[in-house]
C-alpha cells in the first residue's frame, strides 16, 4: 500500500514538497485508505484564520491492500474444507495484531505542517507586517484511526471468507455458501472488471493526450473512485456536487465542467451527455458487465436453484455493492484563508469540492438491474454444465430382455 501511494504521489509531483515531507504524506494516504482519521489543521496567526477539511478514500491504495491482505489471510486455509469459529478467530487475531502495529507506526508518522506563502504583492506585505504566516498541516487521530482500521480489517477478512469458494467455514454456516458465495464472487469480478477497463482507458489517455504523470497519479491513487463512479452512473444513479475554486476533480474534465457551477449540480448520464455524448457508452458497459455478472453467478451456483432465486440473489448483491460504492466514493474537501475576517486573501487558494450520491434512487436502480440480470443470467446458464447436475445413467439390460447380436 505504501509503495502504491508513494508512486502515485511522486507522479502527482509530491517530490517537490518542502522539508522532505513525502514519507509523512505517504503515511497519511495509507491511513486514509483504510478509513483512518486524518485531520487538516491551519493557523494564520492571531489576526488570521484558516479552515480545512478532507474526506476522501484513495481507493487504488485501498484495493491493493485489500487484495494482498485477503490473499495472505486465505492462503494457510486454502486446503481446508471446514474450520471452527475459534480457529478462524485465532487466524484473524494474528493478522489483526500485525495490522494494528503497522497502523500505529503509520499514525505517528502521518503528521506534518507546511507554510503557505501569500505572495509578493500587497497581501504578502500586510501578512508580514501583521505577523500572519498561514500554515496548514495534517495529523492523525490515533485512537480513531486504530478503531476504524480494525473495523476495516474485520470487514475485509469477513468478505474474503464470503467471496472465496475454497475458504473453510464453520459447519453451521455451510448452508449459506451456495446462496451467498456465487453472488459475492460475481460482484467482486464486476468491480474488478471496471477497474481493469479504467486502467485501459487511462493508458489510452496517457498515450493519446499526453499528461502521462497526471494520468498515472490518478491511476495509482484514485482509479476505483472514478471507475466505480462510472459504474453507478451507468446504472442510473445520480450524484450531487460542486467544484469551487482552484481545486477540482482530476479526470475526466467533463466531471469538472458539470460540477463547476454556483449552486449544487446534479451529475448523471443526462447532464454529462450535454457536454460529451460518449458518456452513453457507460450505459452499454453497465448492461454488458452486469449481465455477465449475473451469468457468472448462475454458473457458479448449484443447478437446482430456480431462476427467481437467482434474480433475488443478484438484486440483493447488486444493491449492497452500489451501497458500498456510494459510501466509499463520496468526496468532500475544502480550504479557506482569511485575514481580519476578510475571506479568500490567499490569491485564490480557497476552494471546495463535494460529491455525494442520491442513495435511494441508486439502490432502486440497482435492484431493478439485479432482477433483470439475475433472470437472464439464469436462462443463459442453462446451456452450461454446472455443479449439482448429474447425467442420467443408462440402466443395464435385464436378463430377460433381448440382446443385440454380436458381430
Amino acid at each position: 500500500m505504501a509503495v502504491v501511494a508513494a508512486l502515485g504521489l511522486l507522479a502527482a509531483g509530491a517530490s517537490d514538497l518542502p522539508d522532505n515531507a513525502l514519507p509523512q504524506v505517504v503515511a497519511a494516504v495509507v491511513v486514509m485508505a483504510v478509513g483512518g482519521s486524518v485531520d487538516l489543521k491551519g493557523d494564520a496567526g492571531v489576526i488570521g484564520d484558516t479552515d480545512a477539511g478532507l474526506t476522501v478514500l484513495p481507493l487504488s491504495v485501498t484495493l491493493v491492500g485489500a487484495l494482498l491482505i485477503a490473499a495472505g489471510f486465505l492462503r494457510p486455509l486454502r486446503h481446508r474444507a471446514v474450520a471452527s469459529t475459534r480457529e478462524l478467530a485465532l487466524w484473524a487475531a494474528r493478522v489483526a495484531v500485525l495490522w494494528l502495529l503497522a497502523l500505529l507506526g503509520l499514525s505517528f508518522l502521518a503528521r506534518k505542517r507546511f507554510t503557505i506563502g501569500l505572495g509578493n504583492g500587497a497581501i504578502g506585505d500586510i501578512g508580514d507586517l501583521l505577523g500572519a504566516t498561514p500554515r496548514v498541516g495534517f495529523e492523525t487521530d490515533v485512537p480513531l484511526t486504530l478503531l476504524f482500521g480494525l473495523l476495516w480489517l474485520a470487514g475485509l477478512l469477513f468478505l474474503a471468507l464470503v467471496v472465496s469458494r475454497r475458504a473453510p467455514l464453520p459447519a453451521r454456516l455451510l448452508r449459506f455458501q451456495e446462496s451467498v458465495r456465487p453472488a459475492a464472487f460475481a460482484m467482486l469480478v464486476l468491480l474488478l472488471a471496471y477497474v481493469a477497463l479504467g486502467i485501459v482507458v487511462g493508458l489510452v489517455v496517457a498515450v493519446v493526450r499526453g499528461h502521462t504523470a497526471e494520468t498515472f497519479a490518478v491511476v495509482l491513487l484514485g482509479l476505483p473512485n472514478l471507475a466505480w463512479l462510472a459504474f453507478t452512473l451507468g446504472l442510473g444513479t445520480s450524484w450531487e456536487g460542486r467544484v469551487d475554486g482552484p481545486f477540482g476533480l482530476p479526470m475526466p474534465h467533463v466531471l469538472d465542467q458539470v460540477l463547476r457551477t454556483p449552486d449544487i449540480s446534479t451529475l448523471n448520464l443526462r447532464t454529462l451527455a450535454d457536454y460529451d455524448g460518449r458518456v452513453w457508452w457507460l450505459l452499454v458497459a453497465a448492461a454488458v458487465l452486469v449481465l455477465a455478472a449475473g451469468f457468472l453467478m448462475a454458473v457458479r451456483s448449484p443447478a437446482r436453484i430456480p431462476a427467481w432465486r437467482h434474480a433475488l440473489h443478484m438484486a440483493l448483491a447488486l444493491a449492497l455493492t452500489v451501497l458500498a460504492v456510494c459510501l466509499l466514493s463520496r468526496i468532500s474537501a475544502h480550504y479557506g484563508l482569511s485575514l481580519l475576517g476578510i475571506g479568500d486573501l490567499g490569491g485564490g487558494l480557497s476552494g471546495r469540492v463535494s460529491l455525494t450520491p442520491r442513495l435511494w434512487t441508486g439502490l432502486g436502480f440497482a435492484v431493478l438491474w439485479g432482477l433483470v440480470a439475475g433472470s437472464l443470467g439464469s436462462l443463459l446458464a442453462r446451456r452450461v454444465r454446472r455443479r449439482g447436475e448429474v447425467e442420467p445413467a443408462v440402466p443395464p439390460p435385464s436378463e430377460g430382455s433381448p440382446q443385440e447380436p454380436s458381430g
